[in-house]
């Protein structure tokens, strides 16, 4: 709305001045100043002298209690969950301060009375690479005694791994170690964590008012108001999105089938810049959900209740819930359904259950452990929720508007005597077809974006799929312009068949958008050779690049290539910087916490 003399107590001169700022501010803006103008009216009703001789009595005006939340973030999921609770607070009065872990000075923290947590896991029980420095100082000897502090995790993970919500459970006991108090005790939230993350939140906002009386700011609530609509579609509400283009990048001969999808955002509303992802909801594949409801005897037209929704049984499992992963959680419901002593003996042994469940799927344990007695219904109201599927965006918003482009690498292997397939990624590769939809949603990520000047030199590290975010910043920086260096470090099996949008990337070298261009083909000659290698036969130029300020990027396989790549920069820090090794792994810690070093990997 804009503001005008005849609805504001402004004169011309200031609503032209106001209706030129007010759009141009972030909601973390236009909530900042909100809170200013209050806290400045406080102050100067506080100051104020009486002007009677006898005022009435007045309550002074309650200073709202100040919250710190903290996240740490892969992915962007547990960032924007900090955000939500933090908007949510702050309508309620509270004076809120949301950072990530990178960006909050560790000695602050004896200063922090409310703190909450909201945290990811990555790999084993890692915590995300922004989430490091505070989780180093917080398990150190440095780590300050908290008095009169309270604070509260909310965790995210995967059930499937071994580790689940480490990290979260790792800080929720240092955090007590070390003399806090939990306002509301820690929520484990798995793929599915809308509701658990809705209903700690809840109970947050419950324990920091108690014993107070609080009522919504209206501040908070007029800046809600008036910010800028976003998109309707969410991970929990997603758009269904038209395929335009289906196409293998592979040539003919290739060991892999990689495919190239173009989708239509059209009349989503959904934005997004270069390093945010697309989550996707597949479905399971007909055969594997027939095989299933033959195996368990179930009729495939059977109502069953899917929360608040009745579908046919067949509907549930192909859309709606989990058959392809084995979790600790979920062999532990089935053994309360089942009488099979051998199952529950596999669930109370933790070593054997981790060494069954690997590369097993729902169809092997029915299989493994029948006859099942238990009803449809009761069987999959034990089932996790089919996740969404997050995939690098390869394409920028600038210069494909309304559209969005994805890499997905095509997953076949056997295990256990059966062929294993990708649920998403075969999905794509056999039974997508243009004109089909898919459900999708955007995934907003701030820990993999391009420099904010366009002069930084970057460095791409992405071998295979990994290329996709680096297609996005090259069509970005064409688009606008850019004049920063860039260097691209790609790599695959084989040449003729496997270098992913070759002839653009030799299109963008040849104008100058990429600087410098290096591949690696490990399958080409007798000795395998891979990206960290021409990264160590580049080093000298590769050192220079850092010492000028260059972003490094990294997207893909965390396990080994990130790994690698990770030890490679920190070798060609020492050897061309003349430093120890712990000074190198510093300079390396150094750029990460000035978002200069970012990882996108899987």
């Amino acid at each position: 709305m804009q503001l005008q003399v005849m609805n504001s107590p402004f004169n011309q001169e200031q609503t032209e001045l106001l209706n030129r700022l007010l759009p141009t501010l972030t909601e973390t803006q236009s909530l900042w100043l909100s809170g200013y103008l209050a806290a400045i009216q406080s102050s100067t009703l506080q100051a104020a002298p009486a002007v009677e001789e006898r005022p009435a009595p007045a309550a002074a005006p309650a200073i709202p209690k100040e919250v710190t939340i903290l996240f740490g973030s892969q992915t962007g999921n547990a960032q924007n969950l900090a955000k939500k609770a933090g908007k949510t607070l702050e309508e309620r009065g509270f004076q809120v301060n949301v950072s990530a872990m990178s960006d909050f000075k560790p000695n602050n923290l004896k200063k922090v009375k409310n703190l909450l947590i909201v945290v990811s896991t990555h790999g084993e029980g890692d915590p995300p690479d922004n989430a490091l420095t505070f989780h180093e100082f917080i398990h150190g000897k440095r780590a300050p005694k908290l008095e009169d502090f309270r604070y509260s995790v909310l965790a995210l993970g995967d059930s499937s791994y071994e580790f689940f919500c480490q990290t979260g459970k790792d800080f929720d006991k240092r955090l007590e170690e070390l003399g806090g108090t939990r306002i509301t005790p820690r929520i484990d939230c798995d793929l599915d964590f809308e509701e658990p993350a809705a209903e700690w939140a809840e109970a947050v906002l419950a324990g920091l008012s108690e014993g107070e009386s609080r009522s919504p700011s209206p501040s908070a609530a007029s800046v809600s108001a008036s910010a800028p609509a976003e998109s309707v579609y969410s991970r929990s509400n997603p758009f269904r999105a038209e395929v335009l283009e289906n196409i293998n990048l592979n040539g003919r001969g290739s060991n892999k089938e990689t495919r190239h999808l173009e989708i239509s955002l059209e009349g989503s509303g959904l934005t997004y810049q270069p390093g945010d992802s697309l989550g996707v909801y597949p479905e399971n594949d007909p055969e594997l959900v027939d095989l299933l409801l033959a195996e368990m005897n179930w009729d495939p037209e059977e109502a069953v209740r899917v929360k608040e929704e009745t579908v046919t049984l067949k509907e549930a499992l192909s859309s709606h819930f989990e058959i392809t992963v084995l979790t600790k959680p979920l062999v532990e419901k089935t053994a309360k359904l089942s009488g099979n002593e051998e199952l529950h003996q596999l669930a109370l042994d933790s070593s054997r259950l981790k060494s069954y469940i690997d590369g097993r799927d729902l169809i092997d344990l029915v299989r493994d452990f029948k006859p099942w007695s238990s009803s449809a219904q009761e069987f999959v109201s034990i089932l996790r929720k089919i996740p969404a599927r997050l995939y690098s965006i390869s394409s920028s918003f600038e210069a494909n508007p309304d559209e969005v482009h994805l890499t997905i690498g095509a997953v076949r292997y056997d295990a256990h005597g059966r062929e294993r397939k990708g649920v998403c990624s075969i999905l794509c590769a056999e039974r997508l077809q243009p004109g089909d939809t898919l459900p999708v949603f955007i995934q907003h990520n701030e820990n993999f974006k391009l420099p904010e000047n366009p002069e930084t030199p970057i460095i791409m590290v992405g071998p295979g799929t990994g290329i996709a975010p680096f297609r996005s910043f090259m069509q970005e920086r064409e688009e606008n312009g850019a004049e920063g260096k860039s260097w691209l470090f790609f790599g695959d099996q084989h040449f003729v068949t496997d270098f992913l949008y070759q002839t653009e990337w030799q299109k963008w070298l040849k104008d100058g958008v990429l600087s410098k261009l290096d591949v690696a083909f490990s399958r080409d000659d007798d000795e395998k050779v891979y990206v960290q290698h021409r990264m160590q036969e580049n080093s000298r130029e590769l050192f220079q690049w850092l010492e000028q300020g260059a972003a490094v990027y990294i997207c893909g396989d965390e396990k080994n290539m990130a790994h690698d790549v990770h030890n490679t920069l920190i070798d060609i820090i020492e050897k061309e910087g003349g430093m120890s090794r712990e000074q190198a792994a510093e300079y390396l810690a150094d750029m990460q916490k000035n978002k200069r070093y970012q990882r996108d990997v899987y």
